[in-house]
C-alpha cells in the first residue's frame, strides 16, 4: 500500500471513528423490534393454515424480512460492534444464529477472511461468492467451465443456493476449524433441532414445513442476492494483492446499495455496505450516519432496486478492462480467433489467385 493510500485509509477511518461507538439501548430496542414481529408474524403464518395458503404464503415474505434484520444483528455480533461487551456479542450472536441457520462462530471466522481480502483476486474462496477472471476461465478445462456455469446460473444460485448454503453448508465444519467453532457449530445444529422439535410437537410436522419453508427460502434468498450485488457490479473493483487497496475495496469493491426506506431499515442499513467494509465496528444503526458525515463515502458506486438487476448478467471478471462481463461477451472473445483466423485464411486463398491470374 502506498503512503497516499494509508493517508486515505487513516483519514476516512478518522471520519467515521465516531459512529464505531454502539449503543445499548439502541441495540436492545433492534433486539425487540425485530424478533418481537419476527415471532408475531411466524405465529400469524401457522393461524393463517386455517384460513388460505395463500395467505400463509403472503405473511411469509415480511416474516423472511425479519428473519434478514435478524441476521444483520448476529452479523453485527461477529464483528463485536451490536454489544461492547464480547460475551453479550457471543450469546445473542449465537441465538440469533440458531434463527437464521448460521453457526455464530464459523461464519465469524469466515466473514473476518472476508473482509481481509475482498476484492483481493489472488485470495479468493473463502467467505465470497466463486468468480473466475477471463484468463482463468479461457485456461479452465471444459468440466471446470461447465461447473463454473452451472454455479453462476441464477436459478441454481439463488433457487438451490439458499437450501445448499443455510440447510446444508452451514451444518458442517470446515477442516482444519478450531475447537471452539466446532463446539459452537455442534451447539446451533442441537439447538436448531431441539427448536424445530418443539414446534412440530406443538403444531405438527405439516404446519411447520408449511410454514417455515417458504420463509427459510425466502430470507436465504434474499440474503444471498443482497450479499452477491453489494459485490458484484459494473464498477466494482478487484486487484491481484500487489496493487490491492484496503480503502479502495471497500469505497470502490462495495456498492452503496440505495433501497426503498422500508427495505432499508427492514435490511438493516447493510446496502451502506462500503461503510461496513471501511469499518465493520460500525454498528448497523450508524451506518447511514457515518454515510451522510463523510462526503468521500457518498462517491461510492450507487445501485438502485432496479439497476442491480444488471447483475444477473455478471459472470467473469475482465482483468484487462477492469469490469465484469457476461457468458455472451465471453463466447464472442473466444470466437474472435476463431474469426480472425478464417479471416485470414480468405485472404490467402484470395491472394494466392490472383499470384495465379
Amino acid at each position: 500500500m502506498t503512503t497516499k493510500q494509508t493517508s486515505q485509509l487513516s483519514s476516512l477511518k478518522k471520519s467515521v471513528a465516531p459512529y464505531e461507538k454502539n449503543d445499548r439501548n439502541a441495540s436492545i430496542r433492534q433486539l425487540i423490534n425485530t424478533l418481537g414481529p419476527l415471532v408475531l408474524l411466524w405465529g400469524g403464518a401457522y393461524f393463517s393454515l386455517s384460513v388460505s395458503y395463500w395467505l400463509t404464503l403472503l405473511l411469509a415474505i415480511p416474516a423472511a424480512g425479519f428473519v434478514i434484520r435478524t441476521f444483520i444483528i448476529f452479523h453485527d455480533c461477529t464483528h463485536g460492534s451490536f454489544f461492547k461487551n464480547r460475551k453479550a456479542n457471543d450469546i445473542v450472536g449465537t441465538i440469533t444464529g440458531v434463527l437464521t441457520l448460521v453457526p455464530y462462530r464459523q461464519w465469524k471466522h469466515s466473514h473476518s477472511i472476508h473482509h481481509a481480502s475482498s476484492s483481493n483476486l489472488d485470495k479468493r474462496g473463502i467467505g465470497d461468492i466463486w468468480i473466475m477472471t477471463v484468463d482463468e476461465y479461457e485456461a479452465a478445462s471444459f468440466w471446470k467451465r461447465l461447473y463454473y456455469r452451472i454455479y453462476r446460473n441464477p436459478i441454481v444460485m439463488f433457487g438451490l443456493g439458499p437450501i445448499a448454503v443455510f440447510m446444508i453448508q452451514y451444518r458442517f465444519n470446515a477442516k482444519g476449524a478450531r475447537r471452539k467453532e466446532r463446539m459452537n457449530t455442534y451447539l446451533t445444529n442441537v439447538s436448531i433441532a431441539a427448536l424445530y422439535g418443539l414446534l412440530i410437537w406443538a403444531i405438527g410436522w405439516q404446519a411447520f414445513i408449511m410454514v417455515q419453508l417458504p420463509i427459510a427460502f425466502v430470507s436465504g434468498f434474499l440474503g444471498i442476492w443482497l450479499f452477491y450485488v453489494q459485490h458484484q457490479f459494473e464498477d466494482s473493483y478487484f486487484e491481484n494483492e500487489s496493487e490491492w487497496s484496503y480503502v479502495m475495496a471497500a469505497v470502490e469493491g462495495s456498492s452503496y446499495y440505495k433501497l426503498p426506506k422500508l427495505l432499508q431499515w427492514i435490511t438493516g442499513n447493510i446496502g451502506f455496505h462500503h461503510v461496513h467494509h471501511l469499518s465493520p465496528k460500525v454498528p448497523n444503526y450508524n451506518l447511514e450516519k457515518a454515510h451522510n458525515a463523510t462526503p468521500p463515502l457518498q462517491k461510492a458506486t450507487t445501485i438502485t432496486l432496479s439497476s442491480s438487476l444488471k447483475a444477473l448478467h455478471f459472470r467473469l471478471w475482465d482483468e484487462e478492462n477492469k469490469c465484469f462481463i457476461s457468458f455472451k461477451q465471453m463466447k464472442s472473445r473466444l470466437n474472435q480467433p476463431k474469426v480472425a483466423a478464417a479471416a485470414a485464411e480468405v485472404l490467402q486463398v484470395h491472394k494466392t489467385r490472383l499470384q495465379g491470374e
